[in-house]
This record gives structure tokens, sequence and C-alpha cells, in this order.
């Protein structure tokens, strides 16, 4: 991988109280880690819908912050379609500010 994986985990479950904390303990490490890499990545285990738009919001404004290094997002909790995501990614040099939600039981690659 071009860059590093930040795995965010142990989040409480109301969405603006999980959002305080991301802000609080995870930005300063995620911000130290795009002033030393040209890509990371922010790993958030699965959850409720509630959750989707203060992550995706972090996500954009930390791409917005961190330009032209990259940040992207994962909803996941399972690590073949984290490495699966991730080299994606490495391969997609124009994709930042996103969220992607995997689900490692869908319809699968689309592709072959």
């Amino acid at each position: 991988m071009a860059g590093s994986l930040i795995r965010v985990d142990s989040l409480p479950a109301a969405p603006l109280d999980a959002a305080a904390q991301f802000h609080a303990q995870w930005v300063p490490p995620i911000r130290k880690a795009l002033s030393e890499e040209a890509m990371v990545t922010i790993q958030f285990p699965p959850a409720d819908y509630p959750h989707k738009s203060w992550r995706l919001a972090a996500i954009q404004e930390l791409a917005r912050e961190a330009a032209p290094v990259r940040v992207n997002g994962l909803e996941a909790d399972d690590d073949a379609a984290v490495a699966a995501a991730l080299d994606y990614l490495d391969n997609a040099p124009g994709i930042t500010g996103q969220l992607l939600s995997l689900d490692p039981t869908g319809a699968g690659n689309p592709v072959n």
C-alpha cells in the first residue's frame, strides 16, 4: 500500500458522541499521518446509517485540508474486503474524500 491505514475502533453508539470522540481522539494522529504519507485510509467499524453523514463530512474535510495527499474512509470489519479496497485505492489515484461501505457478502466483483 502506498500509504497508511488507520483503524478507528471503540466509538460510542450515539452518532454525536461518536463524532466528538473521533475528532478528539483520532483526528490528531490522522493529521500526523497525513504529513508523512501520500495516502491515508481510515477504517471505521460498520455502523447504523446515522453515522454516515458525520463520517463522510470528516473524510471530505480531511481530504480538502490535506490535498494533494489522498484521504478515504472504509466502513468494514472484514480483512479481505479491506485489503481489496486498499488495492483498488492504490490503483485509483484520482479517488479522494470518499467513504466506501464494504460488504464482503455482496454481489461480488462486477468486472469478472
